[in-house]
């Protein structure tokens, strides 16, 4: 897919789910910002870089974390998401919080300033992971910490026929590979190429929970990534991917609940002194 492309769904994809997103994935993504956060180790003064933040779900921890001379600045390439980001940190009263919208290939943030980065299942979505990862690994200071997550291997992600069942009836153009770089070792791999050092990779396994098929549906077709393709159904085409969808995670319904499988991979490297 083309690079610009890929970044205008991406930016204006996510303005449409921003509203829904914390309600939709708050809970479901839990276990893979905390193991994110528990390999950061963020210490009260580090200076934080959040990329690909959306609301700030890490970004507040971190600041948290970092508290009270701490600095976290939240970078999104979208701006509904930066917005809500700051409304957030305003009625918070989270001064050492800062929101920006930025490309992840390209933050306009300082070199060599942070002491800690982090991008929460956000390289998924760029077009050049290598120059993301490298663009974080540029605003680090010698010695800081690079932690990022992404989906597992599509085989143990239960909700993944939401692409196919998107892209039979409307082009998506989400991301040609979203589950590659939780193949294997690639994320690791690309942490490595950009230098970093003492690379780790975890596993996490997970039950990602909707209380209904009508959440299950509202997380995968409105508060998620192919929210911009669902914004182009019709009422009938709408009734046919949502039964379509329901049906592909049918196996893992208990009574009116899903608990579909999911798994995150988290890497994380240190940038040489």
């Amino acid at each position: 897919m083309n690079a610009q492309l890929q970044r205008r769904v991406q930016r204006y994809g996510w303005d449409r789910a921003a509203a829904h997103y914390e309600a939709a994935w708050e809970r479901q993504l839990a276990p893979a910002h905390q193991a994110l956060l528990d390999a950061a180790a963020l210490r009260p003064g580090d200076r934080v870089v959040d990329v690909a933040c959306g609301t700030g779900l890490v970004t507040f921890a971190a600041a948290d974390s970092v508290a009270p001379w701490g600095l976290v600045v939240g970078t999104d390439i979208s701006q509904e998401m930066v917005q809500l980001g700051r409304a957030r940190a305003r009625e918070r009263n989270r001064r050492h919080v800062v929101f920006e919208r930025a490309d992840a290939e390209q933050l306009r943030l300082p070199g060599g300033v942070f002491d800690a980065a982090l991008c929460a299942l956000g390289l998924m979505y760029v077009p050049d992971p290598d120059a993301a990862v490298a663009e974080m690994m540029r605003v680090l200071a010698p010695g800081g910490r690079l932690v990022a997550a992404v989906w597992g291997a599509r085989a143990r992600c239960g909700w993944a026929e939401i692409f196919p069942i998107v892209d039979a009836r409307v082009r998506s153009e989400v991301c040609p590979l979203f589950f590659a770089l939780g193949t294997g070792e690639q994320l690791a791999d690309v942490c490595r190429r950009a230098g970093l050092a003492d690379v780790a990779t975890r596993r996490v396994q997970t039950l990602l929970e909707w209380r209904s098929a009508d959440d299950a549906c509202g997380a995968a077709f409105v508060g998620g990534p192919v929210a911009l393709a669902h914004a182009r159904f019709d009422e009938s085409t709408r009734v046919s991917a949502y039964s379509e969808y329901i049906a592909s995670i049918d196996r893992w319904r208990a009574d009116e609940a899903y608990l579909v499988p999911g798994e995150f991979v988290i890497v994380s490297g240190r940038k040489p002194q």
